[in-house]
Order: structure tokens, then C-alpha cells, then sequence
């Protein structure tokens, strides 16, 4: 009886082991068997007989044939980039440019871009053509233009680029100039020129304001002319009448004047005030 229940214990676990290793083989197939494709993501499945198939697969869980097939996930989400150049401008002037991309490949044509790129198609691709297009627009223009005419020059890279990159089945949402620089040499001959600029504004200030004054001068001093010519005029036809009339406003402003001082104590009275005016008030008082 012992030994009968000593063998069904041993069948018993073996069975079980069977089955054990069954289901971990089963399971192990199964999940061999099976990928997955997150959000943003796309599949391209490789045959070992038939090469990389045509279809791209969509996101979800898919079956695959363990061993025979493989999947390949692209990431098919906008996604940034950015690299420097270091160009020639039409003057012989270097300067420079960095460059910033928005790329993501084209869906329909995966299978194409795994099969001539690879995974990392789009760091092969896009920094080689970015300067090839770069150097290729800036040479079109002189240094100062690259800054005065920035809006058409960005416009002339972006349109480059989006073709070059499309033959690439790359496709690129954006495309921008975020930095430029000059080299030492061009910085220190724009400064120059700056202040050459400065002085020669300054100079024709200096002459304008000297031609102003000569101006106001000439202007004054035929003023002062005609008015002493009105005056000798007007003398030799009424007489010294106005001399005398502008004698006594004078007397009267400065009497005016002292009285409203603190500091005077005593007002010569009638034609004292202004002896010292009329040389011959003086003789007739003597």
C-alpha cells in the first residue's frame, strides 16, 4: 500500500511539473508572440523570408511569428533639433548660425526610411543637409544683410530645408533662426564704423549750428543798421525831441527802481537824478 501511494505522489508530481513547464512555455510563446505600440508611436514589422513589410502598423497590441518576425518602433512625435554652422557670407565675411528644426518622419513611408536609415534617420539626415543649406543661403547675401534682410533669409532656409528634408520622407513642422553671430574682425569694423557714423552726424551738427549763428548774426546786425538809420532819419526830420522823451522813461524807470530799494535812504530830487546823464544840464548848472 505504501509503495502504491509512493507512485501516485511521484505521477502526481510530475504531472504537475509537466504541466508547470507547459504553461511557462506557453506563456513564454505568447509573449514572445505579442508587442505592443504606445500613443505616438508607429511599427514596422521585419520578416526574416520577406524582408520589411510594406504595411505600418498603428498603435495598440499586435501578434508577430516568434523568431521568424521583429518589430522596429518609431517615435512619430514632433520632435526638436538644433545645430550650429559655421558659413561664408557673400563678402568673405564668416559667420555664426544656429539653427533650430521641428521634425517628425513620414508615417506612410516608415518601412522606406528603416530601410535606408535606419532608427536614427533623422540625426544622419538633418544635420548634414541643415548646413548644406545654410552655407548655400548665406552665401546669396552680404554680412549687413544677413541682419536687415533676417525675415527673407530665414524664409529662403526654411523652404530649402523642407525640400531637401522631403527627400528624406522627413517632415518638418518648423524651422528658425535662433542665434547669429560675427567673427571678431567684422564685430570691431561694424563698431568702427559706428562711430565714424557718430562723428560725421556730430560734424554736420557743429556746421549747421555754425551756419545758424552766422545767420542770426547778419540778421541782427542789419536789424541794429536800419534801426540806428530810423533813428538818425527821424532825428534830422523832428529834431532831438526823442532823446529827450526816452531820457525821462529812463529817469523814471530808475527812480522807480531805487525807491523800491531797502537800502537807499535818499532820492535826489527833480533834475538832479540824472546830472550825471545831460552834459548840458551840467554846463547850464554851472
Amino acid at each position: 500500500m505504501a509503495a502504491g501511494g509512493g507512485q501516485a505522489a511521484a505521477s502526481f508530481l510530475t504531472n504537475v511539473a509537466r504541466t508547470a513547464i507547459g504553461l511557462g512555455v506557453g506563456a513564454s510563446l505568447l509573449n514572445s508572440s505579442l508587442y505592443t505600440v504606445d500613443g505616438g508611436q508607429r511599427a514596422v514589422l521585419f520578416d526574416r523570408f520577406r524582408g520589411v513589410l510594406d504595411d505600418t502598423v498603428g498603435e495598440g497590441t499586435h501578434f508577430l511569428i516568434p523568431w521568424l518576425q521583429k518589430p522596429y518602433i518609431f517615435d512619430i512625435r514632433t520632435r526638436p533639433h538644433t545645430f550650429t554652422s559655421h558659413s561664408g557670407t557673400k563678402d568673405l565675411q564668416m559667420v555664426n548660425l544656429t539653427l533650430r528644426v521641428l521634425s517628425r518622419p513620414d508615417v506612410y513611408r516608415l518601412p522606406t526610411i528603416f530601410t535606408s536609415l535606419g532608427i536614427e534617420y533623422d540625426e544622419k539626415v538633418l544635420p548634414s543637409i541643415g548646413n548644406e543649406v545654410l552655407k548655400a543661403v548665406v552665401a546669396q547675401f552680404n554680412a549687413d544683410q544677413l541682419l536687415t534682410e533676417r525675415p527673407h533669409v530665414s524664409a529662403l532656409v526654411r523652404d530649402s530645408l523642407i525640400r531637401r528634408a522631403r527627400d528624406f520622407n522627413i517632415v518638418l513642422d518648423d524651422v528658425a533662426i535662433t542665434h547669429l553671430s560675427y567673427g571678431a574682425e567684422f564685430s570691431q569694423a561694424v563698431e568702427k564704423k559706428q562711430v565714424a557714423q557718430q562723428e560725421a552726424e556730430r560734424s554736420k551738427f557743429l556746421v549747421a549750428r555754425a551756419e545758424q549763428e552766422r545767420r542770426a548774426a547778419v540778421i541782427r546786425a542789419e536789424g541794429e543798421s536800419e534801426a540806428a538809420k530810423l533813428i538818425s532819419d527821424a532825428t534830422a526830420a523832428v529834431g532831438t525831441g526823442i532823446l529827450e522823451l526816452r531820457r525821462i522813461e529812463a529817469a523814471r524807470e530808475i527812480a522807480a527802481t531805487l525807491s523800491r530799494s531797502p537800502n537807499v535812504v535818499y532820492l535826489p530830487g527833480a533834475n538832479n537824478m540824472l546830472l550825471g546823464l545831460n552834459p548840458t544840464s551840467m554846463a547850464q548848472g554851472r
